[in-house]
């Protein structure tokens, strides 16, 4: 039986990249870095034919990592996969020459890739290293032995197989496109991922820590090394220094425990997300053999069945999104300021957590949160040993070749690359939760069949009704279906094992889609805390049957009624919704069908180029406590709503649809333009208490939203040109919001997020664009072709609108506004200091923002 508490005092480490590498290996030992970034200096090219032995030529395109092929060409809705963004595939070949380094054998070299998207071979001067099929998980090798005579230049090649073009139920993109990273070290040395930092104990401001670390010594002869820890606190002052020497024999591989105390400890959480700084320095003879340096967090969690989550003694609800891991125009080589731009939005909104779904998550990504307060839930795999259908989601019904996934090599690599991602990420601060599997259980029929849901007589829907079946009646109905070779709840246990073999201080979860035959299979007796996905009506169900395992919901819909449901149940810790911005992919069109092709799903709250929706807004006035007003309208033959001239007030066209509202939202407009005349619905979404609404300075009313069960407040307001006001009080204080009528676009208002960009070649600045009038009012009910050039040491990344059916070229100059709206990204280049410009046209006018590059 599940205990009824689970919890888990934890310190944890980030790695952190030391120093810039470009062409040349090889630190002087005694001073050189660990880690040096690996992305300069490739070559790429995209062909079929076998380019092992090809020399890097005129034909192949200079590149810098991280690189996403597939997002560089042009989108084919009709004869490509909606699936996967409709954009292609094929096989590429990356190539990079370096020298190897000067000390020759008195280093240890190794490769590190962050994540390679997929089926990828790499060779060094020509000798296969390995085959990495899985496309998110991190992976490296030892070149050291495969080097040429130091000095000598060395070619690396990697080939992507990314001709399986639907592979994956979302946009994963196509080649190297995380970063790669050259490690080198003495030969006396800690291994790749060779640490791990916990805290058997945590006491007021008093944390023990338990610093476990691997050492290897490849020197010929036993050798004796000495260490050296250092710890800084958040501010930079060390807080730790001590030392203490180990001997190792020759060609061992060892790993060992430090305890250590630290006094006046400030933990990481998600307000005051405290960092240390620890380094792990192995000396022999005086010489500097390797310097191991991470960042840190202390902090202690745990889950509750009956009261729910804690964090640092805490009783605090998850307030989560759902996040893929692609970037709107950039794809999925994602530079890291854009997920920063994206992550600072939804901190503004109240978002405490992310969801990597449904593959771990980029180094970048996790710095990331560990630096600005998310709780994270790494995800393993979206398919374990059978597949799901890449184009129709459930269960497989398709089995050609190009939409074979990752259940097709899940038997022969599921433990490798899952103990991959768990050393390589267990010592992020962030990181409370891993999850082994999404809606794993589409994949076993017996799941489906032993619910009920899908009975003749049924007469119910298993996305809005509870079962109505009992735990022992769905138990007999499983055990008497037939049984494949592999049975979830087997599987589960043993990825369940294998995460917690290497990493016993977080929960292991899952995201369950048919939670009521979870329970019975096993599957769940996997789990620490069961997530449910879509499945609100069934926590009572749960929490009655099953009380000591606790609950949370893994994926929910952007929906008033989820985050309802779980401030009514102290028992269910929290949620993630499904998304956190809109994502690529997934994209469906389904035969005869006359609907619009759209590039991926739009169920988030931001969309695809990071602009806030009107889910943002419903959740910033749950999640927070900034007072929030958000106004748009819609004519009352396309509302949802309708006015009742009895009762005279705005009602549902359908009575109660709000407690079954899905992921999108109803279309209505942000602007105040009308035939006169015209019957406008007005909505406004806040978490005042009442609000006014006038018109051109006449009232039209103060409602409570107390009167409002949908969290909506409405207005039936006859159209007529002006000024809409909405305003209210919190606390004393008036806020207000406006929405004008506007006129012709005449003018474009820039707001850029960064004005400063390092000559780093990654770094990067958005540019918001916002169409406007003669009198300054956003213009959203027009929209105007922009035309967009830099100037200086920039590179225009790409355009875009937000919207799901825009299809220009990402890297494209020209774009159409959406609701007067459009984002421009540009980069800086890498070594060019200066000023640099972005320009937009519109109209025979220009608008011009200066950006620094230092």
């Amino acid at each position: 039986m599940k205990t009824m508490t689970i919890k888990n005092n934890i310190f944890l480490a980030c790695s952190i990249v030391a120093v810039l590498w470009i062409w040349f290996a090889g630190p002087v030992q005694g001073q050189g870095k660990r880690e040096m970034d690996f992305n300069e200096g490739w070559f790429f090219k995209l062909s079929e034919e076998d380019m092992l032995s090809k020399p890097i030529s005129e034909d192949w395109q200079a590149v810098r990592l991280p690189h996403d092929w597939s997002i560089g060409q042009a989108y084919d809705t009709l004869h490509l996969e909606g699936a996967t963004g409709y954009l292609p595939g094929g096989i590429g070949w990356y190539k990079k020459e370096f020298y190897s380094p000067e000390q020759g054998d008195e280093i240890n070299s190794y490769l590190l890739f962050d994540g390679v998207y997929n089926h990828s071979k790499t060779y060094i001067n020509g000798q296969l290293l390995g085959y990495q099929a899985y496309g998110y998980s991190p992976f490296y090798f030892d070149i050291s032995p495969y080097l040429n005579p130091p000095g000598q230049k060395n070619t690396l090649t990697v080939k992507v197989d990314r001709s399986r073009y639907a592979d994956s139920r979302w946009y994963p993109g196509a080649g190297i496109y995380r970063n790669v990273k050259m490690i080198q070290t003495g030969k006396f040395h800690i291994p790749v991922w060779g640490v791990f930092v916990t805290t058997p104990e945590i006491d007021g401001d008093t944390a023990s820590l338990a610093v476990q670390y691997q050492l290897k010594n490849d020197h010929p002869q036993t050798k004796e090394a000495r260490l050296l820890l250092e710890i800084a606190g958040p501010s930079g002052e060390v807080v730790k220094k001590e030392s203490w020497s180990i001997s190792q024999s020759s060609g061992s591989k060892e790993t060992h425990q430090k305890k250590i105390t630290l006094h006046d400890i400030k933990r990481w959480g998600i307000d005051q997300p405290n960092l240390y700084q620890l380094s792990l320095t192995v000396s022999v003879d005086g010489e500097k053999q390797d310097e191991y340096a991470t960042s840190f967090g202390i902090r202690e969690f745990y889950f509750d069945a009956a009261t729910g989550f804690y964090l640092n003694g805490e009783n605090m609800k998850i307030k989560g999104v759902c996040l893929h891991h692609d970037g709107g125009l950039v794809g999925s080589a994602v530079p890291k300021d854009v997920w920063r731009r994206r992550l600072a939005y939804l901190k503004e909104a109240g978002c405490n957590a992310v969801r990597i779904s449904h593959n771990p998550a980029a180094e970048e990504l996790l710095d990331l949160c560990d630096e600005m307060g998310f709780l994270v839930q790494d995800e393993f795999y979206d398919e374990w040993d059978y597949p799901k259908d890449k184009r129709l989601n459930m269960n497989e019904q398709h089995d050609d070749y190009i939409s074979r996934g990752s259940a097709a090599y899940f038997q022969e690599n599921a433990e490798k690359d899952l103990k991959a991602t768990v050393r390589a990420h267990r010592n992020h601060p962030s990181i409370f939760q891993w999850s082994i599997g999404n809606e794993i259980e589409w994949t076993y029929p017996r799941n489906k069949l032993a619910t009920g849901f899908w009975d003749a007589d049924a007469g119910g829907n298993y996305f809005w009704n509870p079962t109505r079946l009992s735990p022992e009646q769905i138990k007999a109905r499983y055990d008497s279906l037939p049984a494949k070779d592999h049975t979830i709840g087997a599987t589960a246990q043993k990825l369940s094992a294998w995460t917690k073999e290497l990493d016993t201080t977080r929960v292991v979860t899952a995201n369950c889609i048919l939670p009521s035959a979870s329970y019975v299979t096993g599957y769940a007796d996997a789990l620490d805390v069961i997530g449910f996905s879509y499945r609100r009506v069934m926590y009572d169900y749960g929490h009655k049957n099953f009380p000591d395992l606790p609950i949370m919901g893994t994926e929910n819909l952007p929906q008033w009624h989820e985050w309802k449901a779980v401030m009514e149940r102290p028992f269910i810790s929290g949620l993630f919704l499904w998304t956190g911005v809109d994502y690529m992919g997934e994209g469906h069109h389904r035969e005869g069908s006359t609907a619009a092709r759209i590039r991926g799903a739009r169920s988030g709250l931001l969309d695809y180029a990071g602009f806030k929706k009107r889910a943002y807004y419903m959740m910033k006035s749950l999640w927070t406590e900034e007072p929030v007003i958000h106004i748009v309208t819609q004519t009352m033959d396309k509302s949802t709503f309708r006015y009742d001239v009895n009762e005279k007030k705005v009602v549902e066209k359908k009575p109660g649809a709000w407690k079954h509202a899905i992921w999108y939202w109803p279309e209505t407009n942000q602007h105040w333009n009308y035939k006169k005349g015209d019957s406008v619905i007005v909505e406004v979404i806040s978490n005042l208490p009442s609000l006014e609404l006038s018109l051109n300075g006449q009232s039209l009313g103060k409602k409570d939203l107390e009167d409002f069960d949908d969290r909506i407040y409405k207005w039936m307001v006859p159209y007529g040109a002006g000024s809409l006001k909405v305003e209210g009080r919190n606390n004393g204080q008036l806020a207000t919001q406006f929405l004008h009528t506007a006129g012709e676009s005449a003018n474009v208002r820039l707001q850029l997020d960064q004005r400063y960009l390092e000559d780093d070649g990654s770094s990067v600045a958005h540019v918001e664009v916002q169409l406007e009038d003669q009198k300054g009012f956003p213009v959203y009910h027009r929209d105007e072709e922009l035309e967009v050039t830099v100037d200086g040491p920039l590179e225009l990344l790409g355009v875009d609108n937000g919207s799901p059916t825009n299809f220009t070229h990402p890297s494209s100059s020209r774009i159409k506004t959406s609701e007067g709206k459009a984002l421009v990204i540009v980069q800086s280049i890498k070594g060019q200091k200066g000023t640099g410009t972005v320009e937009i046209k519109v109209n025979d006018q220009s608008f011009r923002q200066s950006i620094t590059i230092d």
